[in-house]
């Protein structure tokens, strides 16, 4: 048995994002530049109508200047147009193709409800602990030269945003906020409440920001209230289980756990499952007052508010049917738990903030249209605010500290919490060299736990497979009853994620606790595949005519070739034109390639078509492409200079020999014949003309006397179309081929020919 270094192997499932312009260690500076000095009239008029963009002359961002930028006011309660410093959404591409650090929706809030100016970006930062959340910092904001203020500046959740978490961005995508905006004069909200197979039922408290989806989203509600039991097949419960402990440890209550069941988003990732993401975070820690079922009025009702809120209440079926289900109900504890000893309990909190006030206090005292004074800002990271602020509903504010430090104390009290928890220790692995298609036990020595699991994946964005977990000395765990749990799967990939939840009759608990957003990783190596089993066999920098994809679209193409006897999983190895980057590409899961077999990848920048298409472009003038192992390893590469079009560069002999220019083989094994070849020679055995041909050619040798001849003509996929038997010339009709080149070939001799 092989001990994993945890410390080592715990990863989060979150990618490296671009944070430049989100760096909490920097205030960004974004002036804005209208030709107009009545600005602001212009955009309250376009908030009224709900009218779009105004026109910026300009937009400069930390130096950089863009032109012709759309910008208008966002919000609903924070927006006002009898006060100066509304909340702004600047978009940079709505005139032009713009962008900042891949950046092109930008989301400023202007802190109306927030003395301590910290909220919102201080939700943000702890969330993403623990679950897909915004980045989110400051900016100064100047108007023509005027500063307006600083605002908090949160990444907009967008389809940029989904594709870089989730891995696509074309399913379905709801934004779960009202379109008019929720509030006492309403009473449609996005609880996921069941209200019938009619999609306009659904309309007045959803918003769908994808072309169709309103039966995905009333099959979620269906699911949730008639068939508990598949739930997890439409939405991730552990990723929903988090945005609730969180809203719950913070009295986020201006959020799905509050009065309006608001402030979320919805995304359908490409398994079918729901993935909920938290957005707009300026009334977290107790701003906001409405449960749903009663208003907490004072700090000592924040404090104590239940962990349980909306356990019976079927105005709130995510919280109500999850917490029905006893697992999902430890599972959830166990989360608040961690939440509240990692951020709260230790104080981590306060620091964060304490380093935040000190970055941005210049700039608050800057800042003359905030809505509290600055001895407020001071003040509200520990103690009460009372009166103040911007829009409707100002009042008192809770002082972050004095909220959070009873609340932790609260909360720890509770019996749901001073239950014993299972304690997972001793982590192993039965190999310390995994290889992909092997069978692997783990291990783990579980105390005071009666049931275990493993959960584990292959691929970042797919559902974890779970299964559960044995002290039976019958799945490599040793002894039964000795303490020690097992289980075993396959290796699938080059990389597998993995977590443990034990539970007993009172508590559950997860290893690395912050699972499934952290999980233990275990690498392992292709044993099937060395030097020369798989190869780059050809491909083509500038396809004109010569072969089509599934589309109809004259693609850029990558043919492989297998050399070795026996078949290659190629799930995740990597594909690139860039030795800087190897990982532009990857393989899909499942991908494999037979012994002696060809695999084409189109390298066309479309990965939203059917089939293999690599995220980059061949360029005719020459580069690179690379074959990479998952772990980075090449295991094939080849340098090219400028592409005739319509001509392939290939090994030959086929699959192990030098690169030339050739006829293509596409598919198919390397024939060696030279693009030169294909032209006209005087010592040819034969002519066609006329070529181009759209109906008839005649072919006429250049023997001498009766000599019988045969011609082979063959597509450029090298599939063969014709063979036929003539004696010195021969009149061919082309029928119904497809317009293109073709190679025909008699005796020794090729000729290109030209169909139109």
């Amino acid at each position: 048995m092989k001990n994993l270094l945890l410390a080592l192997l715990l990863m989060t499932s979150a990618n490296i994002y671009a944070q430049e312009f989100y760096d909490l260690n920097t205030v960004q500076n974004i002036e804005i530049t209208f030709a107009e000095s009545n600005w602001d009239q212009l955009l309250d008029a376009a908030y009224a109508a709900d009218s779009g963009y105004i026109l910026a002359e300009s937009v400069m961002i930390n130096g950089t200047v863009f032109d012709s930028v759309g910008v208008k006011y966002k919000g609903n309660s924070t927006y006002s147009s009898n006060q100066t410093k509304n909340p702004f959404h600047i978009e940079l591409d709505t005139y032009k193709d713009h962008q900042y650090e891949a950046y092109t929706d930008i989301k400023l809030s202007n802190v109306a409800k927030d003395p301590s100016f910290l909220r919102e970006v201080l939700s943000y930062q702890i969330l993403r602990q623990y679950m897909d959340a915004p980045l989110s910092n400051y900016a100064n904001v100047y108007v023509n030269g005027d500063l307006i203020g600083l605002y908090s500046n949160s990444e907009s959740i967008s389809k940029k945003f989904v594709n870089s978490r989730f891995g696509s961005k074309n399913n379905t995508f709801i934004k779960c906020n009202p379109p008019e905006g929720a509030g006492p004069q309403s009473n449609d909200f996005p609880n996921l409440v069941y209200l019938g197979e009619d999609s306009t039922d659904y309309y007045d408290a959803y918003e769908l920001k994808s072309d169709s989806g309103w039966d995905q989203l009333i099959d979620l509600c269906d699911t949730l209230k008639n068939n508990l039991a598949d739930i997890e097949e439409i939405i991730d419960v552990d990723r929903a289980l988090w945005m609730l402990a969180f809203n719950n440890a913070l009295v986020n209550l201006d959020s799905y756990s509050g009065g309006f069941s608001q402030n979320y988003y919805l995304y359908r990732d490409d398994y079918g499952r729901f993935l909920p993401v938290v957005w707009d975070l300026n009334e977290s820690f107790g701003r906001f007052s409405m449960t749903g079922s009663g208003n907490l009025n004072s700090t000592t009702a924040k404090q104590n508010m239940s962990p349980l809120l909306h356990e019976n209440d079927s105005d709130f079926p995510l919280i109500q049917q999850l917490m029905s289900v006893p697992r999902y109900k430890k599972m959830y504890l166990a989360h608040l738990k961690t939440m509240i000893l990692e951020n709260f309990d230790n104080g981590s909190y306060l620091t964060t903030g304490q380093t935040l006030q000190d970055l941005i206090k210049d700039d608050v005292q800057a800042d003359g249209n905030k809505f509290f004074s600055y001895n407020n800002f001071i003040s509200n990271l520990n103690s009460d605010v009372s009166g103040g602020g911007g829009g409707p509903g100002g009042g008192g504010t809770v002082g972050i500290g004095n909220l959070m430090n009873g609340r932790a104390s609260y909360l720890l009290s509770q019996s749901e919490f001073t239950q014993l928890q299972p304690s997972i220790t001793e982590v192993t692995i039965s190999t310390d060299t995994p290889v992909v298609n092997e069978m692997i036990s783990v291990t783990s020595r579980i105390a005071d736990g009666d049931f275990a699991m493993l959960g584990y994946q292959s691929d970042e964005h797919a559902p974890f497979t779970k299964v559960e977990m044995f002290d039976d000395g019958l799945h490599n765990d040793g002894s039964a009853n000795d303490g020690v749990f097992g289980t075993s799967f396959l290796i699938s990939s080059a990389s597998t994620q993995f977590y443990i939840y034990a539970e007993n009759d009172d508590a559950g608990m997860f290893s690395p606790q912050r699972a499934e957003f952290e999980y233990h990783t275990i690498t392992a190596a292709f044993s099937n595949t060395t030097a020369g089993d798989l190869v780059i066999n050809e491909f083509m920098a500038s396809n004109d005519a010569t072969i089509s994809d599934q589309d109809e679209e004259f693609a850029d193409w990558i043919e492989f070739y297998n050399n070795s006897s026996s078949a290659i999983d190629m799930s995740g190895y990597l594909l690139s034109d860039d030795g800087t980057e190897l990982d532009k590409w990857a393989f899909p899961d499942g991908t494999s390639i037979e012994a002696g077999g060809y695999l084409i990848v189109w390298a066309d920048s479309d990965e939203d078509q059917e089939g293999l298409h690599a995220d980059f472009k061949l360029s005719a003038a020459g580069e690179s492409v690379l074959l990479s192992l998952p772990d980075g390893t090449i295991i094939d590469e080849i340098s090219y200079v400028d592409q005739e079009t319509d001509v392939s560069y290939g090994r030959f002999p086929n699959g192990v020999g030098d690169f030339q220019s050739m006829l293509p083989t596409f598919n198919a094994e390397n024939s060696g014949l030279s693009s030169t070849s294909l032209e006209p020679k005087l010592n040819s055995q034969f002519t066609v003309r006329p070529n181009p041909v759209s109906n008839s050619f005649l072919l006429e040798t250049n023997f001498q006397g009766l000599k019988e001849s045969t011609v082979n003509v063959f597509s450029m996929n090298g599939s063969l179309i014709l063979s036929q038997s003539f004696s010195q010339s021969i009149l061919i009709e082309i029928g119904n081929w497809e317009k293109g080149i073709y190679v025909v070939r008699v005796g020794d001799s090729v000729l290109k020919l030209v169909v139109i």
